[in-house]
């Protein structure tokens, strides 16, 4: 279990005309990690990869203007990280992977499973919005205002710590607030064409509202919800819900683990 300290790789791989920043950890069957806004892999999954690694092989990305990966002059759009994403995995020759998207991943993952379905085993959908009530009304009014200020230390410590050239933390902030301020929903009728088995999670004091993860919940067919005590990305250790009490024993792994491993 612990040999898959031995199998990292990290690497760049070129993509639709960026460079693309990816890890690989372990051995067996693959997932795809997929950050939050404004976040790197380490700021979104750095808790989870060591508990998930001993049992998969884990594939984790880092998104258009985000972390290591280079920017391009385009607004940030769900739809084109999702075509990012297939065409890493093309590149990396995996076929058909799982997929946990967290926060704004979890949007990607949704697109990933609408617009690449081929690609798409089972599907983790961390705290994923798909339209726009599915947040409170205040959330709509504080992105209009957001500024690097407001962005939580603990993010943008994490950028600075891996970005070849810190002064793209404003420019992935700015992309970041402008993509949700001009968020579109997704129409029902593509959410209902997604068929992969997907577990639907978000925390009790989520910004992703109960309502939206149960409306979610009755639009994918084959989706299981679960709701679990607790803040944003608290379930699977987002680094900004870390207390000095943190016990890796809080986080959802056994549920992850035992929806992958369901026939």
């Amino acid at each position: 279990m612990e040999n898959w300290q031995q199998k990292i790789t990290k690497g760049y791989s070129d993509v639709n005309g960026i460079k693309m920043y990816y890890e690989v950890y372990g051995e067996g069957e693959p997932i795809v990690l997929i950050h939050g806004g404004g976040s790197t892999i380490q700021t979104s999954f750095e808790k989870l990869i060591p508990l998930l690694a001993g049992n998969r092989k884990i594939i984790a990305v880092e998104l258009q203007a985000h972390g290591r990966t280079s920017d391009r002059n385009t607004d940030l759009s769900f739809e084109q990280d999702a075509d990012d994403v297939a065409i890493l995995l093309k590149n990396l020759n995996i076929e058909k992977s799982d997929f946990l998207g967290f926060s704004n991943g979890g949007t990607t993952a949704l697109q990933i499973a609408i617009r690449h379905p081929e690609i798409v085993n089972k599907m983790i959908l961390g705290s994923a919005l798909a339209k726009r009530s599915g947040v409170p009304y205040w959330f709509w009014g504080f992105m209009s205002q957001a500024s690097l200020d407001n962005m939580p230390e603990q993010l943008k410590t994490g950028y600075k710590k891996v970005a070849a050239d810190a002064n793209g933390l404003q420019t992935m902030h700015d992309k970041d607030a402008k993509r949700m301020v001009n968020f579109k929903d997704i129409p029902d009728e593509q959410i209902k064409t997604i068929k992969a088995p997907t577990l639907i999670i978000i925390g009790d004091k989520d910004v992703i509202t109960p309502e939206h993860a149960l409306e979610l919940h009755r639009q994918i067919i084959n989706s299981e919800l679960a709701i679990i005590p607790g803040g944003h990305g608290e379930y699977i250790g987002e680094i900004t819900t870390i207390t000095p009490d943190f016990k890796k024993s809080d986080l959802v792994v056994p549920m992850i683990e035992k929806f992958l491993n369901k026939n």
